[in-house]
């Protein structure tokens, strides 16, 4: 989602620079900065740019370069002169003597100096709109290079998540036998051999070691995880989905987490959830 774009021309005696930059955000929430002349094309910009930014915290902004004389205010010069004349008029009854700085102060005064509104040219309309067509380019180009990036970071742990899954492996057969013996052991402890009915020893171990049991889990994270990167590599504009598939790919984790029962086995439950958590960063980041 991050972005940066910029494209920059001329037209008459000025250099227009168009800029586009993004950061993450749920929706598209679009900040322009335009000349004012251009206020009525605020709308029709944001469309346009909208289109292609699809999501992000975007910011357009356009500006301007004076490349030569470009005169924005008249000056009128009889109002000047009055002010002055009144001021030096008032000095000498009062017995002040007008300084250089009384030109200054009438600069400032009402009607002195006024501001000539620019109004819209199509023509030159039509050239902002071409750069930010380009800058649009631009910023895609930047999507693109750090999308590539991001990818290749989400696959690394991805698969990082799917090896030390398939570590638990080993580990799983161990926590069964530890299961098994430790109930043996314990009504060794308490019951004479004898009296212990085996049928009976054994349906109450297979119904232990079934809630105990993570195979299911350990099918289904595989398939999350898959189907995240088959997502991310065949579909476009895919972030929320992403996001809703580390949401599935973390209940496993954390079932297969308090099914562990085993130390070894929940030290690579911890790992997975380590890589978890940066891929929640990371996808944060897609469109």
């Amino acid at each position: 989602m991050t972005g940066f774009g910029k494209a920059s021309g001329t037209y008459g005696n000025k250099k227009i620079t168009v800029e586009i930059r993004s950061v993450n955000s749920k929706q598209l929430d679009m900040n322009i900065r335009i000349p004012s002349a251009f206020r009525d094309k605020e709308m029709e910009l944001k469309n346009f740019v909208a289109q292609k930014a699809e999501r992000g915290k975007t910011d357009v902004s356009i500006y301007y370069e004076n490349l030569g004389e470009d005169k924005t205010f008249s000056l009128n010069k009889d109002v000047a002169k009055a002010y002055i004349n009144e001021i030096k008029l008032l000095g000498n009854e009062l017995g002040i003597t007008v300084t250089e700085q009384t030109l200054s102060a009438v600069l400032r005064m009402p009607e002195v100096v006024s501001t000539e509104k620019k109004e819209a040219d199509d023509n030159e309309w039509k050239t902002i709109m071409t750069l930010v067509d380009a800058s649009l380019n631009s910023f895609i180009d930047f999507r693109m290079a750090e999308g590539g990036k991001l990818e290749n970071d989400l696959k690394q742990r991805v698969n990082a998540i799917l090896e030390n899954l398939k570590k638990t492996e080993p580990f799983d057969q161990q926590r069964i036998q530890s299961v098994r013996d430790k109930i043996q052991k314990s009504l060794n402890e308490w019951l004479q051999q004898e009296n212990i009915d085996k049928n009976r020893f054994e349906q109450e171990l297979i119904y232990y070691i079934e809630k105990l049991d993570v195979s299911e889990e350990k099918l289904r994270l595989k398939t999350h995880c898959d189907y995240f990167t088959e997502t991310m590599e065949k579909e476009n504009n895919s972030g929320r989905k992403l996001g809703f598939i580390t949401q599935e790919i973390g209940r496993e984790i954390n079932t297969l987490g308090s099914k562990a029962n085993q130390a070894d086995m929940q030290k690579l439950v911890v790992l997975m959830k380590d890589e978890l958590e940066k891929i929640k960063e990371q996808v944060l980041n897609v469109l």
